[in-house]
Parts: structure tokens; sequence; C-alpha cells
């Protein structure tokens, strides 16, 4: 019998990578949707007996889409894969009904197992997936870069944001992430969450691998310390000054830490890692950027805006990619996803 599989996520480079994890011997009709209210549209249409479900996502994200599903008790199995790993998510979704719940990137053999346990599959994991049955990579244009980075960006995203939940003892905001392709001269221009603060400190970290580098800014806003420093049961055994910098490089340490780490695993690259540098304190985002001694001409530009709403606590990461590197990642990219 065959078994209508609905794959929900607003990024096509990480559905066709959904589609592809699928077994060859599961026998599956496939149909995608890009937010929870097409999700919805599809359930109600009988496409969707096992639905994959991302968690960021516009329009009507991961958690409103199973909200609905839970109060009108739509006929469907929900397995979360998603970027955001901490419990917080995890302990939220299964309470709306979720079966289990993916980190991305999938990992086959596990998808087989859940799969096996509810009876929905009975064979092995395959490495090679779909591919027979679900296009390779959709060609190549500035729209499919975009959504590629994104989604690389996604993952990192949500490791990293684990990690600081874990430390910080916080549910953390995950947003969906800012990409863009720019030059320098653009740069100020693109990081629209940013530059509603006045007052800033920033770090950057640099790393390298493989022919790829590229730079990490975790950025703060200066009102945030004194709540960051709280949370992570900081003492002021010394200067103002000294306790604001130690919140700062242990936070930005663990952030960029994780992050990096994210998207060494999903391009198969080891990287390492530069000392970090102050680029600027107390400082607004112009002076942050001018501070910054990387000039390249094209820029891809990444902005991830983390959020602790119940510590009104906002604090941004921004990952750089000069114009040859960006090639490098998008060939990894497509690459490894088949």
């Amino acid at each position: 019998m065959t078994t209508s599989v609905l794959i929900c996520d607003d990024s096509g480079f990480a559905r066709r990578q959904m589609a592809r994890s699928i077994p060859d011997g599961w026998d599956v009709d496939i149909h995608f949707a890009e937010n929870g209210k097409e999700a919805i549209s599809a359930i109600k249409q009988g496409k969707a007996d096992v639905m994959f479900l991302d968690l960021n996502m516009p329009v009507m994200d991961g958690y409103q889409t199973m909200q609905i599903v839970k109060e009108q008790d739509l006929p469907t199995l929900v397995i979360v894969v998603s970027g955001d790993v901490q419990p917080e998510a995890h302990k939220k979704m299964l309470s709306l009904g979720v079966i289990a719940f993916i980190a991305k990137p999938i990992d086959n053999q596990k998808l087989c197992e859940i799969l096996r346990q509810y009876g929905l599959y009975s064979g092995e994991a395959t490495s090679q997936g779909r591919s027979q049955k679900v296009p390779v990579v959709e060609p190549r244009s500035q729209k499919s870069e975009l959504d590629a980075y994104r989604e690389m960006a996604n993952v990192a995203m949500g490791r990293a944001g684990e990690q600081v939940a874990k430390l910080l003892g916080e549910f953390i905001q995950l947003p969906i992430p800012n990409v863009n392709l720019i030059t320098n001269n653009e740069l100020h221009m693109a990081i629209s969450d940013v530059k509603s603060s006045d007052s800033l400190s920033a770090v950057s970290h640099g790393f390298i691998g493989a022919g790829i580098n590229g730079e990490a800014l975790v950025i703060f806003n200066d009102a945030n310390f004194s709540t960051m420093g709280k949370l992570l049961k900081y003492h002021h055994k010394s200067t103002k000054e000294e306790y604001e910098l130690e919140v700062l490089m242990d936070i930005s340490n663990i952030l960029v830490g994780a992050c990096v780490n994210a998207l060494s695993e999903q391009l198969h690259v080891s990287f390492s890692h530069n000392h970090p540098i102050i680029l600027g304190r107390h400082c607004d985002i112009d002076q942050v950027l001018e501070t910054n001694s990387q000039r390249w001409d094209k820029i891809l530009a990444i902005e991830i805006a983390y959020a602790i709403s119940s510590q009104d606590i906002q604090f941004d990461l921004l990952l750089l990619f000069p114009g040859n590197a960006m090639e490098l990642v998008y060939e990894k990219l497509v690459k490894h996803t088949h």
C-alpha cells in the first residue's frame, strides 16, 4: 500500500535533501509544502499520511502547524526535521503530538529506525535514497544558491543555539537566517536587525579549511551584558570592562565553535580557527564594520538574530564568506546533498 508523504520546509534545498533520504524500499507518493499553511491544506486533501515538518518557516511555522493539527485532530503522523535541536523545542513539539524528532542534516539510519519503530517501513537504510526519483539539484541560479546557503545556516544556527541554551538555561528563539550576496560597501545595509541598537560590542572569529575561509562576528547589544552575566552566574570580581569582556568572549566562543563545527559537518571540511579579535566596544554597527580588517569585493553575508524573549535579550551572529570561498561552499553543499 502506497503511503502519502508530505515534506514541509521553506527551503527547496532541504525538501530535495529530505526526499532523497527516504529509503528506496518504502512505497511512497511524495508531496511538498513550503510552509505550514500549505501543509494543513495538503493534509486535508489526504496527501500526508506521514509529514516531515520543519520548525522555522515563514507564513506559518512548525509550532503553529502542529497546534492546528492537534486542535483539529488531523489525520497525519508527524516527524519533525529541524536544525533547532534544543531540548525545549523537542518537549514542546512532542506535547503537540509529533512522534519523533530528527536533527538536520538527516541521519538516514536514524530515519529508518523511526520508520520501523512505527511500522511504516520494514527494510534497511540505503545510502542512495531516492535520487533516481528526485532531481539531484535545481538548475543553478541566485535563488538556488541562496536557498542552499540558507539551509546550511539553518543547521549551523540550530547547533549554536542549542549550546547557548544549555549554557544559559533559557530557550533561544531561532529566526529564519537573513542571507545576502553583496559587495563590501553594501554590508552595513544588509544587517537590518543589528542596526537598531545604538551601542554594540563585537568580536570576530576567523576560520579556514580546504580553501574555504570565512569570518564569524558575534555582535552584542551592550544593554544585555548585565542580564547575560546573571544567566551565566558570573560575579563582579573585577572591573566592569573585564566583566563584560568575559561575557562577550565566553558566549562568542561557544556560539562560533558550535556553528563552525556544524558547517564543518555539512561541508565535510575541517576548519582551523584564528584567535578571536575584538572589533569594537560600546560603538555603533558602522564602526564595528569599519574596524573589521577584511575587505572582500563580493561577500556572502548570513545574519542570524538570536533572541531570549523571557529576558529581553538579543544578540547576532554574522557569517561572512568571500566570493572565492562562496563558490567552494556551494559546490560542496551540492556534492554532499546526493
